[in-house]
């Protein structure tokens, strides 16, 4: 690959992804003539008379009701993301973690089970291993990118198979096309979180798979300052989540959905920037004394980096990566010497934000689950945020530099 990773838009047919997230979704004449979107705060909307309401219930009008079940700016959000996504329709919730208990709790019941690869956000898994058994749901756990052993895990109880891509923190990347594959050889529904890719970097439902997840948190609202996730797919599909949420009640809000739109408005443009930091600061510390590895699919060092290649566009900005030698105390003090980087959970928002998961994550786990999850003392994990990329390396070079 080339020296610069590549731009959100450069040929193909996510070229018209700024478009689409400027204007996809939204009315081009809005109420009292505004620009940006209004934001509607009711939870309930009139009908003129009882007829009009006969009708929205007989004809099944596509109209506002009851805000649990749809907003004016959760339609602009859902249809935005399924223009980004490539998709017939998308469906939004409170939450990235709401988005996956959603979309599980909707499709498996007691005696069901889904298959996850391994590698995962630790809230996933724990969803799965400590709640999800309490209704009778069972998690089978297998190796990222392993197919084999995929196709082995499925049994007539299977109902979905999940994963991410890239995975969180390790960011492997999964063969997409492959994985669906494997889903619709047996029947099975298939979904990719691909929160860390975003629909700039990889559009996992053109190769093949029933559902995309994103938690809206991260790079799709991209500030750091709301709340949100989604699914999206075909629409019968996604019709059938939409219902279970509308009864769960796992909703946001309109506030929230403004914000979001707000974020989404700029993706192509932050991705860009998040790519190409990514890249920057990966490349940087490969080459650092005090590193002993790093994490980042587009180094051609990482194993899934022939994957990535061939499926995204970009590789985002998060990176994580190993200190040599370092016990977890000298890895925190490289954390505490940054300057730049705030210390915090999440990523994908502007503000770069760097932490060590074994403190943030992983504090309360054992040393043998830590390294049974591939999470040793010196692992750090790096968002880049937007800021220069010859600020985040050079504060990089000092606070390594301090050992």
């Amino acid at each position: 690959m080339s020296d610069k990773p590549p731009a959100a838009e450069d040929s193909g047919p996510d070229r018209r992804l700024s478009t689409d997230a400027v204007h996809a979704g939204e009315q081009r004449h809005k109420p009292c003539y505004s620009v940006a979107e209004p934001i509607f705060c009711t939870t309930t909307y009139a009908f003129s008379d009882t007829q009009s309401l006969v009708d929205f219930i007989v004809q099944k009008q596509s109209r506002p009701e009851y805000a649990r079940y749809r907003t004016p700016n959760e339609d602009t959000v859902e249809q935005k993301l399924a223009a980004l996504e490539g998709a017939e329709a998308a469906v939004l919730y409170a939450t990235g973690m709401t988005a996956i208990a959603g979309l599980i709790l909707a499709l498996l019941g007691s005696g069901d089970e889904l298959v996850l690869f391994a590698e995962c956000y630790q809230r996933t898994r724990d969803l799965c291993t400590a709640e999800l058994s309490r209704f009778g749901i069972r998690t089978r756990f297998v190796r990222v990118n392993d197919y084999e052993q995929l196709a082995a895990a499925i049994t007539p109880a299977t109902k979905l198979l999940l994963s991410e891509s890239p995975t969180n923190p390790h960011l492997s990347v999964v063969d997409v096309a492959r994985f669906a594959a494997v889903g619709r050889q047996h029947g099975i529904a298939t979904a990719i979180d691909a929160t860390l890719a975003t629909p700039c970097n990889m559009r996992p439902l053109e190769l093949g798979v029933d559902y995309v997840l994103h938690s809206c948190t991260k790079y799709l609202a991209g500030h750091n300052d709301v709340l949100a996730g989604a699914v999206a797919g075909s629409r019968e599909k996604i019709e059938r989540l939409r219902a279970f949420r509308g009864l769960a009640g796992l909703v946001n809000s309109p506030h929230n959905e403004y914000l979001l739109l707000r974020g989404m408005k700029t993706l192509a443009l932050r991705m860009q920037r998040h790519n190409e930091n990514g890249l920057a600061v990966a490349r940087f510390l490969e080459r650092h004394p005090r590193i002993e590895r790093v994490f980042y699919p587009g180094l051609p060092s990482h194993p899934t980096h022939a994957i990535a290649s061939r499926t995204m566009r970009g590789f985002g900005g998060l990176v994580t990566f190993l200190v040599k030698n370092a016990d977890w105390r000298q890895t925190a003090d490289v954390v505490d010497a940054v300057r730049i980087p705030r210390i915090a959970a999440s990523l994908g928002g502007v503000e770069s934000l760097i932490e060590q998961p074994l403190v943030l994550s992983y504090y309360e786990n054992t040393p043998e689950e830590r390294r049974e999850l591939g999470i040793p003392d010196n692992m750090i994990r790096l968002s880049c945020g937007i800021e220069n990329s010859a600020d985040l390396i050079a504060d990089l070079e000092q606070a390594l530099g301090k050992g």
